[in-house]
């Protein structure tokens, strides 16, 4: 009992420290909440738990996909490679260049930057996509006079749509897929048309919204050279990494490579690179920066401790039988049929996302899904997984991507509140969940 209160409470105050207090400051920076609430729980939760040290280590060193350090580690490697790119200023001078192009037309403007968005998002990551081209958006707007709103959502519903076409989208599909044994090409296979579907009605519900504003002309006076890439040789390089890392991760089952084992190895290939040039540029007196610190000061290590942090709670939670039960109350519900595993979980994923985040969502759910009869398991996998990803848009909770997102917004001033989110996550978030769920239906 003492360990569910915990579970709970960690929950419930995580939530409201989103909400009210997303991040606290500590003279000249900020810190995220969420993570010290998730590490205050696990801390709560191992004392009052009988789970017992030698568990912990077992899991942490385990030689399985259950080991959450080797999801961390396919996270921080991908998330080097794409924050070197981000450094350089490859993202922004794509967005850029993709406005030059529009004539003065934000419907053109629009379209094509959800088409960026999206393409990009498929080979880096959503947060990554987010953290970057929210801030452009709040920069061009500003400069052009523009709403910024419409893009801002149109971004945010991109990324966190196109995340499920391949596995390295979101942490949660790396951390689902990899603990079912889901190969890159399988993951591939299954998501590629329910992400297309998804995309296509979303850009329609999206224009529809936002007709009225996008028909206003604006005036571009933005140059290429407002945003350069710092260095195109090491964006050459980066870019052929980026490459090579998905083109291995692809055919790691064949190879015989781990995930984790492909990501760390490219990401240190590329630190190399970029020690490089950062030591030939202050020889050279050419730049002082050093980009290889600036891109480590980026990587996510909050959320490395905010997922070993719920880890240990799930963990916790699972000694004392808790998803062996929630397992057998869900799968209850679901008259025995591929419908109703695909509905059940589906919906179950998607509302839990908006209650304790996607990323403790997943965690939780890979024991329920253990116990999930063999015929079904598989669906019900890519279900949860789809929900994972969708589960974003319905409140900033959802994920970690809202939560960043919506504290940029707060520190560019632009008035956006958690009820904005939501009103608009009501009439979009529901009927993509109903489309990728149909989709799934028909090819399963």
């Amino acid at each position: 009992m003492p360990t569910k209160i915990v579970a709970i409470l960690t929950c419930i105050v995580m939530i409201l420290m989103i909400i009210l207090k997303p991040s606290l400051k500590f003279k000249h920076f900020n810190v995220d909440t969420f993570w010290i609430i998730a590490l205050i729980g696990a801390i709560i939760t191992f004392c009052v738990n009988p789970l017992k040290l030698g568990d912990v280590k077992s899991a942490l060193t385990a030689s399985s996909a259950l080991n959450p350090l080797k999801i961390i580690a396919i996270l921080f490697g991908l998330s080097f490679l794409s924050l070197n790119l981000d450094e350089l200023g490859f993202f922004k001078y794509l967005a850029l260049y993709a406005t030059k192009k529009v004539n003065q037309s934000q419907t053109k403007l629009f379209f094509i930057l959800y088409a960026l968005i999206s393409f990009l998002t498929i080979f880096t990551s959503n947060d990554i996509i987010i953290l970057t081209f929210t801030l452009f958006i709040c920069y061009f707007s500003r400069l052009t006079k523009i709403n910024p709103i419409p893009y801002l959502v149109m971004e945010f519903v991109a990324a966190n749509t196109y995340s499920l076409f391949l596995i390295i989208g979101n942490p949660t599909n790396i951390y689902l897929a990899t603990n079912f044994d889901i190969s890159f090409l399988s993951f591939l296979k299954t998501m590629a048309l329910p992400t297309i579907a998804i995309g296509l009605t979303s850009i329609l519900v999206l224009y529809l919204l936002f007709k009225k504003d996008l028909q206003k002309p604006f005036s571009n006076t933005l140059e290429l050279n407002d945003i350069a890439l710092t260095n195109k040789p090491l964006t050459i390089i980066s870019i052929i990494h980026l490459l090579g890392c998905m083109i291995l991760l692809a055919i790691a089952n064949y190879i015989k490579l781990e995930m984790w084992l492909i990501c760390l190895g490219i990401a240190f290939s590329q630190a190399i690179f970029t020690l490089i040039f950062d030591v030939v540029n202050k020889v050279r007196k050419k730049e002082t920066n050093n980009h290889l610190l600036i891109i480590i000061k980026k990587l996510p290590f909050s959320l490395g401790i905010f997922v070993l942090s719920m880890y240990l709670i799930v963990l916790s939670l699972d000694r004392i039988n808790v998803f062996t039960n929630l397992s057998t109350f869900l799968n209850s519900l679901t008259c025995n049929s591929k419908f109703g595993y695909l509905l059940v979980y589906g919906i179950s994923s998607f509302i839990a996302c908006n209650i304790i985040n996607n990323i403790p969502m997943s965690l939780a759910a890979t024991p329920v899904l253990i116990n999930v009869t063999e015929a079904y398991q598989n669906a019900s996998v890519f279900v949860t997984i789809l929900s994972s990803n969708l589960g974003a848009l319905l409140t900033p909770i959802g994920a970690l991507a809202g939560i960043m997102w919506m504290r940029i917004l707060k520190e560019q001033r632009i008035n956006f509140s958690f009820f904005s989110f939501t009103k608009y996550g009501l009439v979009i978030s529901p009927l993509l969940l109903a489309v990728g769920i149909g989709v799934l239906l028909l090819i399963l």
